[in-house]
């Protein structure tokens, strides 16, 4: 989304660096990224080092005189001689708002720690994890049934904007770099798929929170009738129950809604093993739901 910006903003990088061709699909062939696609496209130059000690990107590198280079999303730690290279540094577009959630996962863990809102920086890259001075911020909110996927796309969106609008007062030199306050610093750790396992007995908001933010990865789990569930959507309700955490207390066209430990949450996407993404209500027309017991994910 960054490149796509920098192109339709007029702004033509001399090398572009992504992750090696992967494995996709059945049949696991190589597929380019997205971003390779792209440079291809607009007739780019292209890099994909395994590692950013590789020499051919070291002599790449030399070879241009750069005045910055722009950093989203790649996945690999940049080594010294790589921060060291472009005039300006590197500048990274980070999906949170620094010092809050540095890491790999800041999306999801704002998300699920119920924040109101977020955002995108642009920070000057040094050796520790996120933890340069920032160069400029854009602010969100978060709506109350957003999703990661969603909102990824809006601040990927939002970064684009932002990398083109402040693009011409930080070649100039004119941005001035925040540090940090580390004392309010907080990490978002890469996602395990136990982290996606349903605990019941938490509040419904909290399960809430979760199920969205863990959509699409790890998914949520939880267990109908001894088979895995995956539960990709829901909602807040404004029912009280007093049955045991994890039983469907009713079913309707909004989802089944499940009493946990403190309220009710509605469940209205889910998914059983080796099929599709349906509504809880067609489940319901496969395995009549009302009155079964969710169990907690395995």
């Amino acid at each position: 989304m960054a490149l796509r910006h920098l192109v339709a903003g007029g702004y033509r990088p001399e090398i572009v660096l992504t992750q090696p061709d992967r494995p996709a699909g059945r049949g696991r062939k190589l597929r380019a990224s997205p971003v390779k696609a792209l440079a291809q496209q607009e007739g780019l130059c292209v890099e994909q080092p395994a590692s950013l000690k590789d020499e051919t990107l070291v002599e790449a590198l030399s070879l241009n005189t750069l005045d910055c280079l722009i950093v989203a999303a790649y996945g690999l730690l940049l080594p010294q001689h790589v921060l060291d290279a472009p005039r300006l540094g590197c500048v990274n577009i980070h999906a949170s708002l620094l010092p809050r959630w540095r890491g790999a996962a800041p999306i999801v863990w704002a998300l699920a720690s119920g924040d109101s809102h977020t955002g995108v920086c642009l920070m000057q890259m040094e050796a520790g994890l996120d933890t340069g001075p920032v160069l400029a911020s854009q602010h969100t909110p978060i709506s109350a049934t957003e999703t990661t996927v969603e909102l990824h796309h809006r601040l990927a969106q939002l970064g684009g904007h932002l990398l083109v609008d402040k693009l011409p007062a930080l070649l100039a030199g004119e941005l001035l770099a925040t540090p940090q306050d580390s004392e309010a610093a907080c990490y978002a750790p890469k996602l395990q798929r136990a982290d996606g396992q349903i605990d019941w007995s938490r509040s419904a908001r909290d399960i809430d929170l979760r199920i969205r933010a863990f959509n699409p990865y790890p998914g949520s789990l939880a267990m109908l009738a001894g088979e895995p569930l995956k539960c990709w959507r829901s909602t807040l309700t404004t029912l009280k129950s007093s049955q045991e955490p994890g039983a469907i207390v009713g079913v309707d066209e909004q989802g089944m809604q499940v009493a946990t430990g403190d309220g009710v949450v509605c469940v209205s996407e889910v998914q059983r093993p080796g099929r599709g993404r349906i509504s809880a209500q067609e489940l319901d027309r496969q395995i009549p739901l009302q009155g079964l017991i969710l169990g907690n994910g395995e």
